[in-house]
């Protein structure tokens, strides 16, 4: 798998080390955007659209490794989801009905995202979503062989 299709394709498979690495660029790309967002050095409409080119990666790549689990890339939409209710201002709501909607679904979520994709072993063998998990190959034949 070369790097354009690990990074902008939501086809194939990838293992556990691929989806660190990946999953760890992304966000290191993201905290030092918001980062430079905090200190006022970048306006807000070119952080809106640098964490929408950064977002496109991050699901390519977690849609992958849950092929490799043999499940369906859609189910990193509930990542979204999570991110929808840590959001929402529960306020109106009784205290505890603040804490489980507002906090501790939106962790729950998180958990088991992370834990399905970046601790348990994907497929062996083949399953529905092509041959065994491809490794990355982060310098390309050409350069290889010079």
């Amino acid at each position: 798998m070369t790097l354009q299709q690990w990074g902008f394709s939501f086809k194939g498979r990838i293992g556990r080390r691929e989806f660190w690495l990946g999953i760890g660029i992304c966000f290191a790309l993201l905290f030092i955007l918001l980062t430079l967002h905090g200190m006022n050095v970048l306006p807000m409409n070119f952080v809106a659209v640098c964490t929408a080119l950064i977002l496109y990666p991050t699901a390519a790549i977690f849609s992958k490794r849950l092929h490799d689990r043999n499940k369906r890339g859609g189910w990193a939409l509930l990542l979204i989801l999570a991110w929808v209710l840590l959001s929402l201002d529960w306020n109106m709501m009784a205290p505890i009905w603040q804490w489980g909607i507002g906090r501790f679904i939106p962790t729950l979520i998180f958990v088991m995202i992370i834990l399905d994709c970046g601790v348990f072993r994907g497929t062996e063998g083949a399953n529905r979503f092509g041959e065994s998990a491809e490794t990355v190959e982060y310098i390309s034949a050409d350069k290889k062989a010079t």
